[in-house]
């Protein structure tokens, strides 16, 4: 059903078209815009739950509440301790079409997402659908699209699955996220499976690389966790499903890790694994990792010249606009929200390996003349964040509501193979303030920390 009164007024639409060319895609209640929905394994139940979207901040509009339906679906329902489950999750109806009267154009979108795991085992499953979606005429309605991800069964009985937050990042005209948050999680249940017990191991070894990409005759680090402590751990590369030429030996210590170093010279390698024994076994290994082999080795031809670069990993960091807000006042004996918008930081991920980051604050109590104070929990912010074109990380911003003593999520990107890129982060803040708080000029400090 569509709700035309929360499409905002035609102000708003006209001046969204104009600013983005209808890049950012946002429904009133809490859907997006999507591509076709992914065939799935089993039937599952419909659920609606209250979402709250953040518009980019270069639409100028609120956020804005409504209801998501959305379905979880997997290909196994019945499966035993350790092995692993498929998991779609599908929005099935956007609660909105359209906003605007120009129509957008096909394959603009990426959705992600996470499911809530719960019952006999609880977890937050990342699923992510394809960048595809069909055109969508002027103020037309959205199609459904899907996510899928994986899990491993660690535990039998019923366990349940939840549709949770999810992203979709447009990348038309500009690159923008409209993120989306279960308003009162978790959502209802939507699939339940039963799990049984085999009486096998669950395998939780795991590797990381300390880099995504080398030259041929480069070393690569390989760590490890989970492995079987003590164990010779064998280091190979993979040429697709084939193991290459390229392996070395480490030992696991007391606690089943491990640190070694692979000299890939295979320049068809793909991936790298690690296991235990003779030869691959994925029941007592892991990986495969995804590298990739850039070039270099070999002899130079004569009358050729060999050229030799590097690149040199940075660090992380970030800048800020300013060190100061100006909040709008307010008016003794009225109260009321107390405004202003937080100086645009700038985060830059130059380190160039598989680890995310995550930017949050907390605030004092604001202080007044005569010791009168604002508690810091009055403090709420709507943050917003936008990803660099060209960046190998996407990131999303935090959910809005109170920041506090305690701290909340300003914004973050998620651990990958390889990640990096650079980040404008900003938040719309609004100050709680209690009638007939006495007059005067108050002051709090937000403090950030990005790790």
């Amino acid at each position: 059903m569509r709700r035309s009164g929360a499409r905002g007024r035609p102000g708003h639409r006209r001046r969204w078209a104009a600013a983005l060319g209808v890049g950012a895609l946002v429904v009133a209640g809490g859907g997006v815009l999507a591509g076709p929905a992914q065939a799935t394994v089993t039937a599952s139940v419909p659920v609606d739950f209250p979402t709250h979207c953040i518009p980019p901040a270069i639409a100028g509009i609120p956020p804005i509440d409504g209801t998501t339906k959305a379905s979880i679906t997997v290909d196994n329902a019945a499966p035993k301790v350790g092995e692993t489950v498929t998991v779609t999750y599908t929005v099935v109806e956007a609660a909105a079409g359209n906003p605007v009267d120009l129509a957008l154009p096909a394959d603009i979108m990426t959705p992600t997402g996470k499911v809530t795991v719960g019952g006999a085992q609880s977890a937050s499953v990342t699923v992510a659908g394809p960048k595809k979606n069909d055109p969508v005429p002027g103020k037309g309605t959205f199609p459904s699209f899907s996510m899928t991800g994986t899990f491993t069964v660690t535990a039998p009985g019923s366990i349940t699955l939840s549709p949770g937050d999810y992203n979709i990042h447009t990348s038309y005209i500009m690159e923008l996220d409209t993120p989306c948050t279960v308003t009162d999680p978790p959502a209802p249940v939507s699939e339940t499976i039963i799990a049984t017990d085999d009486g096998g191991q669950v395998n939780e070894r795991a590797i990381r690389l300390g880099a995504a990409s080398g030259k041929a005759g480069d070393e690569v680090t390989v760590t490890g966790s989970k492995f079987t402590p003590g164990a010779d751990i064998t280091l190979a590369g993979r040429a697709g499903g084939t193991q290459t030429a390229d392996t070395a030996t480490v030992k696991a210590d007391g606690s089943g890790g491990f640190s070694g170093r692979l000299t890939v010279d295979d320049p068809a390698t793909t991936g790298i694994v690690a296991y235990e024994g003779g030869s691959w076994d994925p029941a007592k290994g892991a990986g495969p990792r995804a590298y990739t082999v850039t070039g270099g080795g070999g002899e130079t031809p004569d009358g050729s010249q060999k050229l030799n670069t590097s690149i040199q990993a940075g660090t992380l960091s970030m800048l800020q606009a300013g060190d100061t807000v100006e909040m709008s006042a307010v008016d003794f004996g009225r109260g009321g929200a107390s405004r202003g918008s937080l100086q645009t930081v700038t985060v830059e991920d130059f380190r160039g390996g598989p680890a995310g980051w995550s930017l949050t604050g907390k605030v004092t109590d604001f202080t007044g003349p005569g010791g009168a104070t604002i508690g810091a929990s009055a403090l709420s912010w709507t943050p917003v964040c936008a990803t660099k074109p060209g960046s190998p990380s996407t990131c999303a911003a935090g959910s809005a509501g109170p920041v506090g003593s305690a701290g909340a999520t300003l914004a973050s990107t998620p651990n990958g193979t390889f990640t990096g890129g650079e980040f404008t982060v900003d938040a719309r803040l609004a100050l709680n303030v209690p009638a007939y708080t006495a007059p005067g000029a108050y002051s709090g400090v937000l403090t950030l920390t990005l790790t």
